[in-house]
């Protein structure tokens, strides 16, 4: 991953600066118990908001960019998402906001914070402590399954980046993947699987079933394909947003048009999936609702 040089000598010192802030605020939730969690909340929703004007003035001055490096900095951008590349960049300069993550590790919102600022970083540099390696993996893979709850809980995709480069860089790119332990790798591919209709990535099944780890007792749950649709399944019975739950059922349709996917696996796993599209139905009807719609439905 290479950084633009424009926008590595300008954002350095703000990015830089940013840092010693999130610092800051670490120490001092370390420091205050009884504020402990409502700081580190706070923490994480301001490295989860999108970038301002003034701040992308500060950095990203188009008159000083070139067409290629105004791809790169193109469409919406949070402050996790050029923290999370600077740490890559500049490795030093996220130890200590590791340290602190760490020594906070039990509270809540901590492996969020870690997965915002860090999920690039943990398999671009070179880890060869086993154990720590470990840690940091199933603290990846638990701040992952938060933050993409948080977007299914709002409709959003405000974390789909994090989403992408998992899926992209991590889980199809075999050199990647393999940084992290085993079980760590399995956990992976659970949670993508279980988000992957949700953030519009069907078209990269094949890829991704093709890539699957081996899971132990495989002869006992099936191979890939049947992980998959069980996981998919087992997720939609915990979804509450009536419109996240109606995507998911028009992503559905994908399956069926998939060799990777067999129609008894479809249909024997979502059969519950009539029941849910009844309910739901005569939920929109009660509540004449017209920002719902019901479109392709599985039926």
């Amino acid at each position: 991953m290479r950084m633009p040089p424009v926008l590595a000598s300008r954002s350095s010192a703000y990015l830089t600066a940013l840092t010693q802030e999130i610092e800051k605020k670490l120490q001092r939730a370390l420091d205050s118990p009884s504020q402990r969690r409502n700081l580190l909340q706070q923490l994480f929703t301001d490295i989860a908001l999108e970038v301002d004007d003034r701040a992308r003035d500060i950095i990203l001055r188009k008159e000083d960019i070139s067409s290629e490096e105004e791809e790169f900095i193109e469409g919406s951008i949070c402050f996790y998402n050029l923290l999370a590349d600077h740490f890559v960049w500049v490795p030093d300069n996220g130890k200590p906001i590791l340290d602190l993550v760490v020594q906070l590790w039990s509270q809540s919102f901590a492996s969020n914070i870690f997965t915002l600022l860090f999920h690039k970083w943990l398999f671009e540099v070179q880890l060869d402590n086993t154990e720590v390696l470990l840690r940091y993996s199933y603290a990846l893979v638990q701040g992952a399954t938060n933050v993409f709850w948080l977007d299914i809980q709002s409709n959003t995709r405000r974390f789909q980046s994090i989403f992408v480069y998992l899926l992209d860089e991590v889980a199809l790119s075999p050199e990647r993947l393999k940084k992290i332990p085993e079980q760590a790798q399995r956990d992976l591919f659970l949670l993508l699987s279980r988000f992957l209709l949700f953030y519009n990535s069907a078209d990269k099944l094949h890829s991704f079933l093709k890539q699957f780890p081996d899971v132990p007792n495989a002869f006992l749950i099936g191979g890939p394909a049947d992980i998959f649709v069980t996981e998919i399944a087992d997720h939609l019975l915990k979804l509450k947003v009536e419109p996240v739950l109606l995507h998911y059922l028009s992503q559905i349709k994908v399956l069926r048009g998939t060799n990777d996917i067999t129609a008894g696996q479809i249909w024997f796993t979502f059969g519950f999936i009539l029941i849910l599209e009844f309910i739901i139905l005569c939920r929109l009807r009660i509540k004449n609702d017209d920002d719902y719609k019901v479109e392709d439905m599985l039926v």
